[in-house]
């Protein structure tokens, strides 16, 4: 009996491709607009593990595709309504990578706030003697007002590892939730003009686009520290620039990018920005986790005729 056969288009992590080859046939191809896929071989595929973006032309190019498992917590590369509309459900991999993800947010809050990346550098190039220290920091955690822009569920957990630095916690989101203890902000301008920290983590959606931007950065203040963990979308990077430059805000920690891997100049040269390249769920553990979800979703759904995580906007077949 012939295997059910699953495509792989482009870089994927080698335990998904482990996985699923003991129970698939795995076609894998290189990414493009258009797959270099013969049309009989995709009348064949019914299952898609991806990594990345989701061109809407594939979905004509797999007829009989019936689910695509995306190596991710977002999917906002993935036309997931377009999916729902053909009978085609979307998974991702939530929850195992909430605790590395928030774990990076405070870590660029903290080394934001004392430099501590800076007072390495200053010690690695010799400069720490008998008659000389590294300068007082500007900024402590100590006493500070957090908002979160974004109270999902990693947002949820970096709320949690906050409360015992004993700062403030605030939020902002489309709307209330009532079991949060935190006070509520209905718009993004009124929680940065009320907190000194905001941290983003909401994600890629028409209404997340630049919302972070002059404006808010200006309502936010001098002593403002901006940290990002969502998505580079969110933030205006030119208007962010300036803010930095000017002493509009005191400092920023950056894990996401407009243009990934493209780094504006203007951050690189910022003497008050912490920066990673993309690294909130990059450890072995976080990743082997996410590996293995997307494993799930697929032999989950051909074996048991469910997923595992389903994204809300995709049907799942009974």
């Amino acid at each position: 009996m012939s295997r059910i056969a699953v495509l792989v288009p482009g870089k994927m992590h080698d335990r998904v491709l482990a996985r699923l080859k003991e129970r698939f046939e795995v076609i894998g191809v290189e990414r493009a607009e258009t797959l270099a896929l013969d049309a009989e071989v995709g009348k064949r595929i019914r299952g898609v593990a991806v990594s990345g973006a989701f061109p809407a032309g594939w979905f004509e190019q797999l007829p009989a595709l019936e689910i695509v498992a995306s190596f991710g917590v977002g999917y906002d590369g993935i036309d997931a309504k377009l999916a729902g509309s053909k009978g085609i459900v979307v998974t991702n991999t939530p929850d195992v990578l909430n605790d590395e993800v928030a774990d990076t947010a405070i870590a660029l809050l903290l080394n934001a706030i004392r430099e501590l990346p800076k007072a390495e550098a200053w010690l690695r190039d010799g400069n720490w003697k008998s008659d000389s220290a590294y300068p007082l920091t500007r900024f402590s955690l100590k006493g500070r007002h957090v908002g979160l822009y974004g109270l999902g569920r990693i947002g949820l957990e970096i709320a949690r590892r906050l409360e015992p630095f004993k700062v403030k916690i605030s939020y902002h989101t489309r709307s209330r939730h009532a079991d949060a203890p935190y006070d509520y902000h209905p718009t993004l301008k009124g929680l940065a003009a009320a907190v000194d920290t905001l941290i983003a983590i909401v994600p890629k959606t028409p209404q997340t686009h630049k919302t972070i931007n002059a404006e808010v950065l200006s309502a936010l203040g001098p002593d403002g520290i901006v940290v990002n963990v969502g998505r580079g979308w969110t933030i205006d990077e030119d208007a962010l620039i300036a803010a930095l430059n000017t002493g509009t805000i005191g400092g920023a920690g950056l894990d996401v990018f407009y243009d990934e891997p493209n780094v504006p100049a203007g951050l690189l040269s910022a003497p008050n920005t912490v920066l990673v390249p993309h690294v909130g769920s990059a450890s072995i553990p976080t990743r082997n986790a996410m590996a293995d979800l997307v494993a799930e979703n697929l032999i989950s759904w051909f074996e048991q005729g469910k997923p595992v995580t389903p994204v809300a906007e995709t049907p799942v077949k009974q």
